[in-house]
């Protein structure tokens, strides 16, 4: 299964439900390309570097202080949840972006500093549906080191719990694609 590599603080703010949107431009190795979403449901896998408390809300600095806590043992990564995308849609208008701040945990430093790397792409908005499942513990290959997003790891999921109410989600999906049609 495909696995999308993120920042270890988001992926417990999406597993937490205070974040339903990601939004990226992809990594150092995509800058040609830019992001891309290779699927539509994946693992969620936490990653810990580029991390920093000036990159967070300070009323979400109690994930930031989670994974510090807690960092990968014995070259291993523990996967929790996965995620299906409900909606993407490429934005390079500062106003939509900056309307989305409720759905994330980023600070408005950080999103700047995201808008304004490759300011030719745009950012993708993608707004994702999480879901709990059995701890997974996965070795750390070395294919999976390095600015890419994406990576596969030899794991199949069934089915899990939804982080958020559908009702939940659906209030906030609507909100998300207000702002960004």
């Amino acid at each position: 299964m495909d696995a999308l590599k993120e920042w270890a603080t988001i992926v417990k703010a999406l597993e937490g439900g205070d974040q339903t949107v990601i939004l990226r431009k992809g990594g150092i190795l995509e800058t040609d390309s830019g992001f891309k979403i290779e699927s539509k449901k994946f693992l969620l896998f936490p990653t810990f570097e580029h991390q920093d408390q000036k990159h967070i809300k300070p009323q979400y600095q109690k994930y930031l202080d989670a994974v510090r806590k807690n960092p990968p043992k014995d070259s291993h990564n523990k996967i929790i949840s996965y995620a299906e995308v409900l909606a993407d849609v490429d934005i390079d208008s500062k106003e939509k972006i900056n309307a989305l701040s409720s759905f994330h945990i980023w600070s408005d430093s950080y999103i700047k500093t995201r808008v304004d790397w490759m300011p030719d792409k745009p950012i993708k908005a993608i707004f994702l549906k999480v879901f709990r499942i059995p701890e997974l513990e996965i070795p750390i290959k070395s294919e999976y080191h390095g600015c890419k997003s994406w990576i596969d790891i030899n794991a199949n999921i069934a089915s899990g719990k939804s982080v958020l109410s559908d009702t939940v989600l659906d209030s906030k999906l609507k909100e998300f694609k207000e702002i960004v049609n």
